[in-house]
């Protein structure tokens, strides 16, 4: 689900079995249609964009992708590349893995600067290292995964789209 394949650009580069790419994107895209109002998504990186591209297509809604730097998994450096107008916006970052949650900070930082109504982060696979989903919570973040790694914040299920490859 949402391989993080950005060093190889095929599963067959990794795996030497039968594997297909499945992508929780159209999952996504329904959460945010449903919970969230007039909504902005965001991507905090370069390796974010076709995630965050395709669910705010989905959505009929602007995207926007920010500039990252990574020092080391604790240190980041985010960067806006061009304005954005969040004033009354809820801000969405997309991405596949938040594993640390650096870059989520760092990109919400930004958005708060910019008048983000609320920041919401949404990805596929929470892995939530040291602690760092409740220092998100605390930067006032709402978080929410898909179920792919069981957490606290798993709300979106993704059995349907793997049974429906699977022909369940």
């Amino acid at each position: 689900m949402d391989p993080h394949l950005h060093r190889k650009n095929k599963l067959e580069d990794i795996f030497k079995i039968k594997s297909r790419k499945l992508t929780a994107s159209s999952l996504i895209a329904d959460y945010v249609k449903k919970h969230i109002t007039n909504p902005i998504i965001i991507g905090p990186d370069e390796e974010s964009y076709k995630w965050a591209k395709n669910v705010a297509e989905m959505l009929g809604v602007q995207s926007r992708i920010l500039k990252k730097k990574r020092y080391s998994s604790y240190h980041v450096e985010v960067k806006l590349n061009k304005k954005i107008d969040l004033k009354n916006r809820n801000a969405v970052i997309v991405d596949d893995i938040v594993s640390t949650g650096h870059t989520i900070l760092e990109t919400a930082k930004i958005l708060k600067k910019l008048g983000a109504k609320k920041i919401y982060c949404i990805c596929v696979h929470g892995i939530f290292a040291n602690d760092s989903l409740s220092k998100l919570r605390k930067a006032g973040i709402n978080v929410v995964t898909t179920n792919t790694i069981p957490n606290k914040v798993a709300k979106i299920d993704v059995s349907g789209v793997i049974g429906k490859e699977l022909k369940l």
